[in-house]
């Protein structure tokens, strides 16, 4: 339970589990808020996850395809995937991420950003990395999966976003992220 604090916090009276699933809670919760009110709050308990922008030497990023039930489509999206290995930290979930849906195998990652991807309804936190120092192998895809790679220019995703090629928040904010990691990087190594 949270209590309500300097910031508007709200105070959580009651919680009650409507739904609990392979992935996925949902909650109903009864709340106070800062103002004395009660109402209600329905909450989508998520692990996290983490998403990963892999970099390749020549500027070019590595995105899987896939059909999106949710989204009634095929979206092309950077690799991603959901903390739901007890213990497993989100580094390792990752590379581990990353080898299943693309087969390649970083040396680094630097993490460029964590944000919630709901959070007016949803608990979902996702951790975004570049992947460098990538060597190609063997996707190890799960079951329920059908992936495909496709390989493209950095500097070609902003129009692939605008064109609505690339329609998942995540997709978005990662590539753009790595742009300007990338700009930053390439200011880097002119100063020196």
């Amino acid at each position: 339970m949270s209590g309500a604090g300097a910031t508007g916090g709200e105070q959580t009276l009651r919680e009650e589990t409507i739904y609990r699933g392979k992935l996925l809670t949902i909650r109903k919760d009864q709340v106070r808020l800062e103002n004395g009110r009660e109402t209600v709050r329905e909450v989508v308990v998520h692990p996290g996850a983490v998403a990963i922008v892999p970099l390749l030497p020549d500027g070019r990023v590595i995105l899987v395809r896939q059909y999106r039930y949710a989204a009634g489509r095929a979206l092309l999206e950077i690799p991603a995937g959901t903390l739901d290995r007890p213990g497993e930290s989100p580094v390792a979930a990752a590379a581990r991420e990353l080898g299943e849906e693309t087969g390649y195998t970083a040396t680094d990652y630097r993490e460029l950003a964590a944000f919630f991807t709901a959070p007016g309804f949803c608990t979902e936190k996702i951790t975004v990395y570049l992947a460098t120092g990538l060597t190609p192998g063997g996707q190890d895809q799960m079951d329920d999966e059908n992936i495909t790679l496709e390989i493209v220019p950095l500097t070609d995703t902003p129009a692939l976003i605008v064109g609505g090629d690339i329609a998942d928040a995540k997709t978005i904010s990662g590539l753009l992220l790595a742009m300007r990691e990338a700009a930053v990087g390439g200011r880097r190594s002119a100063e020196r």
